[in-house]
């Protein structure tokens, strides 16, 4: 069985995406590369970044995370902001830019193994929403980024709705599903999210609390790895796994392998010295 290796936020470090591949003596033949989002921006190194992964072909693949989607959102003209994002703008300006953009453009919003028992997103979970039903909203959200890309872009930024309900609007319920996906942290047990409080779990606002603490029952047996949330770090309950260990802030890039039954954690220093903000 090919060893799984799960990848926290790279948010374009490449170097040190490179020095823990060769660290964990990846070859692309025997091993599965997976990365959890958030490939790109703050790094210096996104471009480098989606050049190496694409690379790898059928051996590496990443959900996406709020930051590439932010990126696919600036190179279809939506712009959160009104100054240049310099980063992106070398991607968009390379030779291979539009090679590199349609590729992220066509990985999935989840990843989930049935026979091993494991599954990957960016952020977070719907409480209400078991593997399957899960799988079905990312594959909503999927085929609006290859149908309709444009307009989704242009009706992706914002908090609300609070929470997903089947008869939504259809842009506002992708809005929903695309902040469960790639920005959740904190919400309550019927799925309404507080995406303002970015804070520790401990002096979370009253009513919410980590999604995980609410993750449907469905997911009993299931390891579900995520990213996003660099404040708890290389972080497990024994059901999931957080593996965003503040590399764009100085931290580390941490890997998960999983290698027939046994699995473990490793990671490389970051060179960074931005602080977060």
């Amino acid at each position: 069985m090919k060893r799984q290796i799960f990848v926290g936020d790279v948010q374009g470090h490449c170097e040190a995406l490179e020095r823990l591949l060769d660290k964990l003596h990846f070859d692309p033949a025997a091993d599965r590369l997976r990365l959890a989002g958030d490939l790109v921006n703050r790094g210096g190194q996104s471009l480098e970044t989606l050049r190496l992964i694409r690379s790898l072909g059928k051996s590496a693949m990443s959900v996406l995370g709020n930051h590439d989607l932010h990126l696919l959102a600036y190179a279809s003209g939506v712009r959160k902001g009104k100054r240049d994002n310099p980063e992106f703008e070398t991607i968009l300006e390379a030779s291979d830019g539009r090679d590199l953009l349609d590729w992220l453009r066509a990985q999935p919003l989840m990843w989930k193994s049935g026979k091993r028992r494991l599954a990957m997103v960016h952020a977070g979970l719907d409480p209400r929403w078991g593997p399957e039903v899960a799988r079905e909203r990312a594959r909503e959200l999927e085929h609006a980024l290859a149908s309709e890309p444009d307009e989704f872009f242009s009706h992706m930024y914002g908090n609300r709705p609070r929470r997903w309900r089947a008869r939504q609007p259809h842009y506002m319920r992708l809005r929903a599903i695309t902040n469960v996906f790639t920005r959740l942290r904190f919400c309550d047990r019927e799925g309404r999210l507080d995406l303002d409080y970015k804070g520790s779990p401990t002096h979370a606002p009253k009513g919410v609390r980590p999604w995980f603490d609410f993750i449907h029952s469905d997911w009993q047996g299931w390891t579900v790895v995520f990213g996003h949330w660099s404040l708890l770090g290389a972080f497990s309950n024994g059901q999931v796994m957080c593996l965003d260990s503040g590399c764009v802030w100085g931290g580390e890039l941490t890997a998960l392998v999983v290698d027939g039954d046994e699995r473990r954690l490793v990671a490389v220093d970051c060179d960074c010295r931005k602080q977060p903000g």
